[in-house]
């Protein structure tokens, strides 16, 4: 099956405001049937004119008052279509927007993972930008250059059939010099977009991380880079826009000829008495008007273009796979805590299994530390549990249920998870914190604050909970970003709790406190703990160890010391070099 152009598809998008369209369409018929209904008018005024012995001036004031009332009509006719045209553009572009950050939230988090955010941020607002000035510049440009053409043309037949002829012929060489020139530009300017994309993210990535840059003193490589994207820019900018700029010089030069055919054929058929004055001043108007669409289209050809390499972008994004559809049904929000994993296999490329015929089983209220070396496939398994990926192989169930037979919102309201890299979002911290649950009151949250020991800094801060957060909580520090996170996972009471890290920012003596805080809220509930410091996780009911996606060793802190194995290693690697 042939795939639509991105034009089609950005037209599909129109259809809810065909009404809009279609009015906007009919006022330009009758601006534009005005706007040819008045060299008409002004040929007859010439005629009157320019009679012999006598100047026909009641007639020509007559004409004057009809050419005045045609030009108010054809200014409100443009004025209505610019603004049902622009209606419709805004609208659609609002809707296509919508669409694709709604898309953003149903693709699989493989493909945001492997595609750089700031490239998707760039898609979202500068490409759907483009489409919708393209949108508004091809219904006031296109369509009304289309219907002008057709009408000057049906009007200069209808004034003499042999100069319109002429003009009929010469139109094809105009065509082909824009064609030509759009097929060489369309290249470049899908190129353009891209690189603009390229831009976006490494400038979101930069100035994201300025505090990285700044520590290693990268500020020059940094710039170094971006010149070398921005000069890329430039040099496939400059080459898209020079292309395109070579329609409209190339288009009026045609135009320009056929005006210049139409004065001289017209000439000697005035000549031959077969077309008066009035009528020639008419016909090189209406020359004039025909060329001008030409004109007009060629003149925003490169817009044309960007637009529609944009919607090349924007449409990729719509199109891909969303995730797996959601199952039906689940027992509730009620969860034992017994998890399973049976013969799990896993990879991100097939070329690298990552997790290969991983096989636990977890009794219900069970707290199990996960450890092992970077890489090894701890915050993978994670991933797995909290169904971020799917497992290729095998399963993994909870109190019995595969995970997958279970709608993921369901699934995941069961879990309370806090990472290493702390997320807050622009809002006051009550929101921040509320945000693991909407309909904690007050003291439910400030009770949760507590527990997390973060009610202490909340407080001294001048607006308390009703206190801002920057972006991305730019004007907190790590270790009070990661306790509203903890907050925020002990406001949610969820049945179990993932902590990759959770406590890495914090210090010691807050640490005890809050892991003390933990256990009393996990009492009787299931617990994963992905640690780096197996200081944390020493009373631990399962400690695993992995290496290479497979669990190596496995049993309390105690019994793995007494084998003398990997984790043993480990453990005194820390305490040893601590000790030294």
């Amino acid at each position: 099956m042939k795939k639509k152009s991105p034009v089609k598809k950005t037209l599909g998008r129109i259809r809810p405001y065909t009404g809009l369209l279609l009015l906007a369409m009919l006022t330009s018929l009758v601006g534009i049937s005005l706007t040819l209904y008045i060299p008409v008018l002004t040929g007859n005024a010439v005629d009157h004119i320019i009679g012999k012995g006598s100047v026909g001036f009641d007639d020509v004031a007559r004409i004057l008052i009809y050419i005045a009332v045609a030009l108010v009509g054809v200014t409100v006719c443009q004025w209505l279509m610019n603004y049902l045209v622009n209606l419709v553009s805004f609208r659609t572009v609002r809707d296509l927007r919508r669409e694709v950050f709604r898309k953003l939230n149903t693709v699989p988090l493989s493909y945001t993972d492997t595609h750089a955010h700031g490239d998707l941020i760039s898609r979202v607002i500068n490409d759907i930008d483009a489409v919708g000035d393209g949108l508004t510049q091809m219904f006031l440009q296109l369509f009304s250059g289309v219907v002008t053409i057709v009408g000057t043309l049906v009007f200069m037949l209808m004034t003499d059939w042999r100069i319109a002829l002429a003009v009929f012929f010469l139109t094809p060489l105009s065509l082909f010099v824009a064609a030509f020139i759009g097929k060489l530009s369309a290249k470049r300017f899908r190129e353009q977009q891209i690189l603009q994309g390229e831009i976006s993210s490494y400038v979101e990535e930069h100035v994201g991380n300025q505090r990285i840059v700044k520590a290693f003193a990268y500020e020059d490589r940094a710039q170094e880079e971006f010149e070398k994207l921005n000069d890329k820019l430039y040099d496939v900018g400059f080459k898209a826009q020079y292309a395109g700029a070579l329609a409209n010089p190339s288009t009026r030069l045609v135009n320009a000829i056929v005006y210049a055919a139409v004065a001289l054929i017209g000439a000697l058929t005035v000549l031959s008495g077969t077309l008066t004055i009035g009528g020639l001043s008419c016909f090189l108007t209406y020359a004039n008007q025909y060329t001008k669409p030409f004109n007009e289209v060629t003149g925003v050809l490169t817009q044309l273009q960007t637009a529609i390499a944009a919607a090349g972008r924007v449409f990729e994004v719509l199109e891909a796979e969303d995730e797996t559809p959601d199952a039906l049904g689940g027992a509730g929000d009620a969860c034992r805590g017994e998890v399973c994993f049976k013969n799990v296999g896993f990879f991100y490329t097939p070329d690298k299994p990552l997790i290969k015929d991983f096989s636990l089983k977890v009794p219900g209220g069970c707290h199990v530390a996960i450890v092992g070396p970077t890489g090894c496939g701890k915050t993978t398994l994670i991933n797995l549990l909290m169904r971020f990926y799917d497992v290729n192989t095998g399963s993994i169930t909870v109190d019995g249920e595969d995970i997958r037979s279970l709608p993921r919102d369901l699934h995941r309201r069961r879990f309370g998870m806090v990472l290493q890299d702390s997320w807050l979002f622009k809002g006051t911290i009550m929101e921040n914190l509320r945000y693991g649950n909407e309909k904690a009151t007050d003291e439910q949250v400030i009770s949760a604050a507590k527990a997390a020991y973060a009610h202490s800094f909340i407080r001294r801060m001048p607006d308390g909970y009703n206190a801002e957060i920057s972006e991305g909580g730019g004007n907190l520090s790590q270790g009070q970003k990661q306790l509203l996170c903890i907050a925020r996972a002990m406001l949610s009471n969820p049945s179990v709790l993932i902590l990759d890290e959770a406590t890495s920012s914090i210090d010691t003596l807050t640490e005890i406190r809050v892991q003390k805080a933990f256990a009393k809220m996990m009492k009787g509930k299931t617990a994963f703990v992905v640690a780096h410091r197996l200081s944390t996780i020493r009373d631990s009911d399962i400690i695993l160890v992995m290496r290479d996606g497979d669990i190596t060793e496995q049993g309390t802190h105690d019994e793995l010391l007494k084998k003398h194995g990997f984790y043993y290693k480990l453990y005194h690697s820390q305490f040893d070099s601590v000790s030294k």
